[in-house]
């Protein structure tokens, strides 16, 4: 434990200083000061310092690598419903978002598998955090996050003729039980790409290593 103290402590403090900066302070678009500027960037240096701290051997001991599924989920059913409701006059952010988010993804584990992560952890963690992006999850924050006036969104709608991706699943506009069916079944295929055994996976695993990769012939 006492190793691990540094990344521990820093962790902690950029905790608090981030609950600081979300919680205490005015939530501004310009900034105002040279000190506000520093002072919400403590929050980054003392997270960019706990994470360089960070024993890989401890990390991959405790299976530390099951909070990047965490962390896209505070982006992808947080910060990106809040930004959909902010944004509701710029059609094509929607877009942007949808292209954005299996780009986190990808980045996420890139840096998984720089830092040393383990093949078969990169595909569980890659194919669990595109389930939960396709699961609906995101649909259902926007209508719980966020504070609506619109008195057809203040309560979860009958039918979900807006979720497309949906839609074209069950071949009708999802009701909002068929939705949650939709939601609950993709979140718990996710949680068995992360944590069902390793074992449970090593038929595919040979499968793919036995597949031969043909070279294209000249046509």
């Amino acid at each position: 434990m006492r190793r691990n103290a540094p990344f521990l402590i820093l962790a902690a403090l950029a905790a608090v200083f981030a609950g600081i900066v979300w919680f205490a302070m005015p939530h501004d678009r310009e900034v105002k000061s040279l000190g506000i500027l520093l002072f919400k960037l403590v929050p980054f240096v003392l997270a960019t310092e706990a994470i360089a701290q960070l024993d890989p051997a401890w990390a991959q001991r405790i299976r530390l690598h099951l909070v990047v599924p965490v962390c896209f989920l505070v982006y992808f059913v947080y910060f990106v419903p809040k930004i959909f409701f902010v944004a509701e006059n710029h059609p094509e952010l929607y877009y942007y978002i949808l292209t954005l988010t299996p780009f986190v993804i990808l980045s996420l584990v890139l840096a998984f598998r720089i830092g040393g992560g383990a093949a078969h952890l990169v595909r569980r963690l890659s194919y669990a955090m595109i389930l939960l992006m396709l699961s609906g999850l995101e649909d259902l924050a926007f209508l719980t996050v966020n504070d609506h006036t619109d008195p057809a969104w203040q309560t979860i709608p009958e039918v979900w003729t807006w979720a497309s991706h949906i839609t074209v699943f069950l071949g009708h506009p999802a009701s909002k039980y068929e939705a949650y069916a939709f939601i609950t079944a993709h979140v718990l295929l996710a949680l068995f790409l992360l944590f069902a055994p390793t074992r449970w996976f090593a038929p595919l695993a040979r499968a793919v290593r036995r597949t031969p990769v043909q070279a294209p012939t000249a046509g």
